[in-house]
């Protein structure tokens, strides 16, 4: 049985049908009742609660786990009480030459530390940025043609959420990733305004780009999260601190084909957009 956390979530999802589709018996941990692929048990439980956990992972070989709840090593001793012998953990490529005090990086580099610690066999999926953050757009173009956007020049090797989820199915899966940890991107590095141009023409709308200053941009993104996220971010794209537009093979490595381009994620969801 391999148990799957942030079920509900853009790699989670696509996990669930993923495995579920491959014969594997899987089960998805889940905060509310959800609909789910067939095949996929649905059970209770909550990461910032380990003791919640204990019903869900019964009879659970494996893990694919998310990172920043609240108490992770408590999180993982459950699991590892239970008999769970891998956890497959998404983290971040920003934890590669990262700095500690950067709340983002920080946040996946402490995930990282607990899983090491725990005993457990474990794989690091550190993923560049997601192709499903361009979803938060769809406020501004339904109202417009015109999208607003921080960080304008900085080009992100973006990747389809169902790529991470094919090499998380792999790793758990398969021998021989144990100790392992993946830079796994998309196939390209775009700036905002190629995967807008790209949107714009799958909908047949001339969508244009209105780059944000970063006063702008701070302001806008304040409103949205915590200042030490704005801080975080601001110090990845406007100071430079990281790097996401580098394309790696990893993809292409583990699971035998090229990773989706930009254009198949925003065609497979371009309902959302209309």
């Amino acid at each position: 049985m391999i148990l799957v956390t942030g079920a509900g979530g853009n790699v989670g999802s696509e996990l669930t049908g993923i495995l579920a589709r491959g014969g594997h018996p899987v089960r998805a941990l889940v905060r509310t009742p959800r609909p789910l692929p067939d095949g996929v048990e649905g059970v209770p439980g909550d990461l910032n609660e380990p003791a919640s956990l204990k019903t869900a992972l019964d009879g659970v070989r494996a893990v694919f786990l998310l990172g920043g709840y609240d108490d992770m090593p408590g999180a993982l001793a459950v699991m590892r009480d239970a008999g769970v012998e891998q956890v497959t953990l998404l983290s971040s490529r920003s934890v590669a030459g990262g700095h500690a005090d950067n709340a983002v990086a920080g946040m996946h580099m402490a995930a990282e530390a607990s899983v090491r610690a725990s005993e457990l066999a474990w794989t690091f999926l550190r993923a560049s940025g997601f192709m499903s953050n361009t979803l938060q757009w769809i406020p501004q173009l339904k109202e417009g043609d015109v999208v607003r956007e921080p960080f304008a020049n900085v080009p992100v090797a973006t990747i389809d959420p169902y790529d991470i989820a094919a090499v998380a199915a792999e790793s758990l899966t398969t021998p021989g990733h144990e100790g392992r940890a993946y830079a796994i991107t998309g196939p390209e590095a775009l700036r905002p305004a190629e995967r807008l141009r790209i949107l714009g023409e799958l909908l047949g709308r001339e969508l244009r780009l209105a780059p944000l200053s970063d006063e702008e941009a701070r302001v806008k993104m304040s409103a949205e999260m915590p200042e030490k996220y704005v801080d975080a971010f601001f110090r990845f794209f406007a100071e430079g601190e990281f790097d996401d537009s580098e394309v790696t093979s990893a993809v292409r490595d583990l699971t035998g084909r090229e990773p989706r381009p930009f254009a198949d994620w925003a065609r497979a969801h371009l309902a959302a957009f209309r």
